[in-house]
């Protein structure tokens, strides 16, 4: 799949959460990335992912399927209970195996 932004949209994300889109990208190769569903999405299936962007921070990042291409939509930093989550999680899996 391809990942597309809007560049007016990432620059503006990035002046409002210090996050560029480029970074925020590596949270779809984060094995261990959390992904749900948006239930506010009305026109489009979007969905929220939290996990570690290119630079290791904890990101949210909110996308939307468009064809066969990945749509960014926004990313910030996780807040304080968003970045208790992601290892709360990896410790649920560790205790799995």
């Amino acid at each position: 799949m391809k990942i597309e932004c809007d560049p007016i949209k990432a620059r503006t994300n990035f002046l409002k959460y210090g996050i560029e889109f480029a970074d925020a990208v590596g949270i779809l190769d984060d094995p261990h990335a959390i992904t749900i569903e948006d239930p506010d999405a009305e026109s489009e299936q979007r969905v929220v992912t939290i996990g570690l962007d290119l630079l290791g921070r904890v990101v949210v990042v909110g996308y939307a399927y468009r064809s066969d291409n990945i749509r960014l939509i926004s990313a910030r930093k996780a807040n304080k209970k968003g970045q208790k989550i992601l290892p709360y999680h990896l410790i649920q899996m560790l205790r799995k195996t």
